[in-house]
């Protein structure tokens, strides 16, 4: 079987499966088990996600829309950019555009930028949105609906958990060898016009 790291960009042979030390043929869903591939330790980080090259593999995140609730924060905004932990991934992330807001003690939604494209919204302790993010470095997430491990996230700033968020839509990020945007994995319904435009890349 051939292997893809994403966002490392490796793709490689899977030489051995190992579980509870003994080699075995193949892993299938909920067994914990190592696998051996010929790879410098320099060449995958933490954060890396691994999936199979020709059957749904893992692609490098542009954006992602979730549901995100909001637990010790005075006031979180578009532009935001706090520290994601996201699977072994920690990596800042920025609400690029907050697309509603929803009212604590109903349930209801109070504000939505579907409805007026005008409006700013803030969420404070206790809220609860629908936003879209952007990493500023290289992420793999997923659907909270197709892969439920890499579609959590906690939101961490000032040395503690602001927020806590489910991932409902991923934007895979375009490539050097794409004629068009990928296709979104996932559904962010009427707020799906919103998604927002790559990030500028810093000058070195």
């Amino acid at each position: 079987m051939v292997v893809s790291f994403q966002p490392a960009n490796k793709i490689i042979d899977v030489k051995s499966v190992e579980m509870h030390h003994k080699s075995v043929p193949q892993a299938i869903p909920g067994d914990n088990v190592g696998f051996n591939v010929k790879l410098s330790v320099k060449d995958i980080k933490r954060g890396d996600v691994c999936g199979d090259s020709k059957r749904d593999p893992p692609q490098e995140t542009g954006s992602f829309y979730a549901q995100v609730m909001v637990q010790d924060h005075k006031g979180i905004g578009n532009g935001y950019t706090p520290v994601l932990d996201c699977h072994t991934a920690h990596i800042a992330c920025k609400f690029s555009k907050i697309c509603n807001k929803i009212d604590r003690r109903s349930g209801k939604v109070t504000q939505d930028v579907a409805k007026d494209e005008g409006v700013t919204i803030k969420c404070k302790s206790g809220d609860s949105m629908n936003v879209w993010l952007q990493p500023t470095k290289a992420m793999v997430v997923e659907p909270y609906s197709l892969f439920s491990p890499l579609g959590r996230f906690a939101v961490r700033d000032m040395k503690k958990t602001v927020a806590v968020g489910v991932i409902k839509a991923v934007q895979p990020k375009r490539q050097k060898e794409d004629t068009a945007d990928r296709a979104v994995r996932g559904d962010a319904g009427a707020h799906a016009k919103f998604m927002p435009a790559p990030l500028a890349k810093k000058k070195k």
